[in-house]
């Protein structure tokens, strides 16, 4: 291998990132044009650049408006762009979601919708059912994200809270052709989990919601419990009929990502293995789980033998205990280091593919064989690191964070391990 680590396994992550781009795959997913009107909607920390794409392809007129992340606007010529707050709703995030109910309002049968969703959608789609308001959706999104719960779990709960989400959406296109475009962020790739699925049947129910609310302890209050009891915020089931004439593609999927970048290593002629797209878990924990793997490939050359990659995507979580700038990617990558304690010859990269993790604006971080001992002679504890969830306070104190800015798409989280040949050792 005759390229610096560091520098490979970026170019691996930029790949990753690139497999997703909206420019390079949505248009062969778009559906032939209709008789009638062609509307554009769609929400996500991708929506601007889909929009652009779906412009770039298109062959006749289109109009509609989407809504993205503060930062991720791309200029467009026909169709509208907002910006919202993620992860957390805003304001800004209930008006555009009214804006998009109202760009479908009143259409025929001979009129197209494509909707176009991506990772982020959820908190950028606030629209509380009647009773709730805007301060209930922030309270338990604020919940949900600090108590460890999984995207799907997350989700579950914000589909019986919305007037968009759980399929709402694709009833207030009916009776119009909807196709849906989903670039994925979840592992499984399941499309009701994509933003919460506003276009797509929810097989769960307001009880599976409650289970998840008292599995984690999360307070509600009364108008959310009344909600969910009373079953009024139950969302569109599979099977009804004002989803008939409903399409669903996935243009881009964690797979695909890590399929690229393990394309890249195989050209620098590393042994590149994909161990999962869909890994879930505490991020600590994911990390200590693969330091045992890489520490016996290294040791015992199992299940691969070194040099080689290994690659995974999923979305893991992070119960929030302490009070530093943390994210997944990097809580993964510092426990990873700590468990790993500087083993020579071994380096990682994890990161958000959509170039933000958890709430900076920094995508994820390097780690390398002496990261660990640098940060002790910078007076750097990278327990106490770990344990206060600071892993992006202890990158960016070593000039090791990974800043992308705003990819404008999002296949969720991409980790890769190099095991070089230094690594291996000899059996005891």
């Amino acid at each position: 291998m005759s390229v610096e680590p560091k520098v490979l396994l970026r170019s691996l992550f930029d790949a990753a990132i690139s497999a997703a781009d909206p420019a390079r795959v949505l248009a062969h997913y778009l559906p032939k044009p209709p008789n009638g009107r062609t509307i554009v909607i769609g929400a996500g920390k991708g929506a601007a650049s889909m929009a652009r794409a779906v412009e770039a392809a298109w062959p006749g007129k289109v109009s509609g408006v989407v809504v993205t992340r503060y930062g991720h606007h791309l200029p467009t010529r026909d169709i509208e762009v907002l910006e919202a707050s993620h992860p957390v709703p805003d304001a800004a995030g209930l008006a555009g979601s009214k804006r998009l109910l109202a760009a479908v309002e009143g259409l025929s049968q001979d009129d197209l919708v494509i909707c176009l969703i991506s990772g982020g959608a959820s908190a950028l789609l606030p629209l509380p059912l009647d009773g709730l308001d805007l301060a209930d959706e922030q309270s338990l999104n604020k919940a949900l994200l600090k108590c460890g719960a999984t995207i799907s779990e997350m989700n579950c709960v914000r589909r019986h809270l919305s007037a968009i989400k759980g399929g709402r959406l694709a009833v207030a296109c009916h009776p119009a052709k909807l196709v849906t475009l989903l670039i994925s962020d979840v592992p499984g790739d399941e499309p009701a989990d994509i933003g919460s699925g506003p276009t797509i049947a929810d097989p769960t129910t307001c009880q599976d919601a409650l289970a998840i609310i008292a599995r984690y302890g999360i307070a509600m209050n009364d108008k959310v419990r009344e909600v969910l009891t009373s079953g009024r915020g139950e969302s569109i089931k599979p099977g009804d009929p004002r989803l008939e004439n409903s399409d669903v593609k996935m243009i881009a999927t964690p797979q695909m990502a890590l399929e690229a970048a393990a394309e890249v290593g195989r050209a620098h002629g590393l042994p590149t293995y994909i161990l999962s797209d869909r890994i879930e878990g505490e991020a600590r924990d994911v990390g200590k789980v693969m330091a045992a793997i890489a520490r016996q490939i290294a040791r015992h050359q199992q299940p691969f033998a070194a040099p080689c990659l290994l690659l995974s995507g999923g979305e893991t979580t992070v119960t929030v205990r302490g009070n530093g700038r943390g994210g997944r990617n990097v809580e993964f990558l510092l426990s990873l280091g700590v468990a790993l304690d500087g083993h020579k010859g071994i380096h990682a990269i994890a990161g958000d593919t959509d170039g933000v993790d958890g709430l900076e604006d920094i995508a994820g971080a390097y780690l390398g064989p002496d990261t660990l001992a640098r940060a002790w002679t910078l007076g750097i504890k990278p327990p106490d690191a770990l344990a206060d969830n600071d892993g992006h306070g202890f990158f960016e104190a070593l000039g090791d964070s990974v800043v992308t800015g705003p990819t404008l798409t999002n296949v969720n989280d991409f980790r890769a391990i190099l095991i070089t040949a230094e690594a291996a050792e000899e059996p005891r």
